[in-house]
């Protein structure tokens, strides 16, 4: 026998994995595609020697373990964003948000309307004015996009919006002293109406509304029946299961994403629920957003009413700013204060009851604020508190708050609070502020300069964002810095103006005047 030199093993076969152990070569750690893709071919090198043994890219093999990594890739990732939107603290997509907070009764605030005071002068004295419901509407040309603007015009009574739910919508006034009438107000958003009859067979009556978006706080609501309990106007609550009884003209408003609006009535143990043959009558407002805030005397414009006057014309105009228009409640926003209105429960008792109480009511002018409520004075049986606030008259600016919208706000505290508190409303301060920031960026980005100007402009616009910003707040340069540098064109930037961080007092909140960004482009 001749021994050539060269030995022959079988070692590969005796070495084959058996399947009850195969399940131990899996990393259950690998989620991206790259990792999954390393994982694979680990797996297959180990299980697979014999049969698969040409790890290049060009092969058909590799092929289809990447295609096996990329549907990991993005399975992994769908079940994190699952994961992620189950909880209101990790979830990002509104529609988890608001499905969430639907589970313990608080619902997002939709688009808010502006609103301004207005004035109808007459040819003619008249007497028995009557706007009809389709006569209300008024147009006008938005500063923000040009496009056109509907406003709907409402009668004031002791400061507030009348609620004229009525079967009609028609606006009734009596003039007999001149021929200028001032108790009136406008409040963006188209007219819309809806009527009809309950059926026979529904458990939990509701409306569902066909226009939208509808405007957060516009919808009123008229109800005709035979029976004198259910007859006449319905007030709009947060959540009907607070009515406290069954005999309570009470409704909700229940949005969907695109805040289209159903009106759920009681189930007759809290709240009315009416009868089958009832009528109703609807009217809402449609439009709402930042878009809606226009100029004092932007609106002139004549308008058709019915007087006793015979041959008596009316124009009609906006006597004061419209402010308080504002796109719907961030997301940001919403998780910071539902946890704590669903903590509250209904009734007002500490100081962060107060805050959160402020912080989300809406006026029947359809207008916000920011809040903060502190003690001046406690005592065992009893407590003085102050609650700061100014109304929202953008997404960026705060204004004094009107008597108005103070008045409405204590009313409504008024009725929640310990009867043994008592809440003083107080004038909040603003601190504005002019920026002037620079930003270098690389000279290949010469002819981008405007797109990139306008992303830093809209970065720092929503970190000055009022909803961002809290009474006692500081202005800090290296965060305002930071929310810059996330946008990857920019190398660098520095605030020219401001030297160190601005601090404020607790009644006290900062608000951005001017803004201007310059560039410096590095060679």
């Amino acid at each position: 026998m001749n021994l050539s030199g060269t030995l022959q093993s079988d070692f590969m076969k005796l070495t084959s994995l058996p399947n009850r152990k195969k399940a131990n070569l899996i990393n259950f750690a690998s989620s991206d595609f790259l990792s999954l893709k390393q994982s694979l071919i680990d797996y297959a090198k180990a299980v697979y020697p014999n049969d698969y043994s040409y790890f290049i890219e060009s092969d058909l093999g590799i092929m289809f373990i990447e295609l096996v990594a990329y549907m990991g890739s993005v399975m992994s990732m769908k079940a994190d964003m699952l994961a992620n939107e189950n909880i209101l603290q990790t979830a990002r997509q509104r529609s988890s948000v608001r499905k969430l907070l639907d589970l313990i009764g608080v619902k997002m605030k939709g688009p808010l309307s502006s609103a301004a005071d207005a004035a109808i002068t007459f040819s003619k004295t008249p007497n028995n004015v009557i706007i009809a419901g389709a006569d209300r509407v008024i147009r006008t040309n938005s500063p923000e996009d040009g496009e056109t603007l509907s406003f709907t015009v409402y009668k004031v009574s002791n400061g507030q919006i009348d609620p004229l739910a009525n079967a009609t919508a028609d606006l009734t006034f009596d003039v007999t002293a001149g021929t200028y009438y001032d108790d009136l107000a406008i409040q963006e958003g188209a007219l819309a109406t809806e009527s009809g009859t309950f059926g026979t067979t529904e458990g939990t009556k509701s409306i569902a509304l066909t226009q939208s978006p509808v405007i957060d706080g516009s919808v009123q609501l008229y109800i005709t029946s035979i029976n004198t309990d259910v007859e006449g106007a319905y007030t709009e609550v947060e959540n009907v299961f607070f009515a406290s009884g069954s005999t309570d003209k009470v409704f909700e408003i229940v949005y969907d994403d695109n805040y289209a609006a159903t009106v759920v009535f009681g189930n007759g143990l809290a709240g009315i629920s009416p009868d089958a043959d009832a009528s109703y009558f609807v009217t809402y407002r449609v439009g709402g957003g930042s878009r809606g805030n226009i100029a004092k005397e932007s609106i002139n414009t004549n308008i058709n009413v019915t007087t006793g006057a015979t041959g008596a014309t009316a124009t009609i105009r906006n006597i004061s700013l419209a402010t308080g228009g504002a796109n719907a409640e961030t997301v940001e926003k919403a998780k910071k204060y539902a946890p704590l209105t669903f903590r509250r429960q209904d009734r007002i008792v500490t100081l962060e009851d107060y805050s959160v109480f402020a912080n989300s009511f809406i006026s029947t002018w359809g207008t916000v604020g920011k809040a903060v409520a502190v003690t001046r004075k406690a005592y065992a049986s009893a407590n003085v508190i102050d609650i700061y606030v100014l109304e929202k008259a953008s997404d960026i600016q705060l204004q004094k708050a009107t008597p108005t919208f103070k008045t409405s706000l204590l009313t409504a505290i008024n009725k929640k609070k310990m009867a043994t508190d008592e809440v003083v409303i107080v004038d909040g301060l603003i601190r504005t502020l002019d920026l002037v920031v620079t930003i270098k960026v690389d000279e290949e980005e010469k002819n981008n300069q405007t797109q990139i100007v306008n992303k830093v402009r809209d970065r720092i616009l929503s970190y000055m964002n009022v909803d961002n910003r809290e009474f006692g707040q500081a202005l800090n340069i290296a965060e305002l810095n930071r929310q810059i540098f996330e946008i990857d064109e920019v190398r660098f930037s520095t605030v020219d103006n401001v030297e160190k961080d601005i601090k404020v007092d607790f009644n006290e909140i900062i608000q951005l005047n001017n803004l201007t960004i310059n560039v410096e482009l590095l060679a």
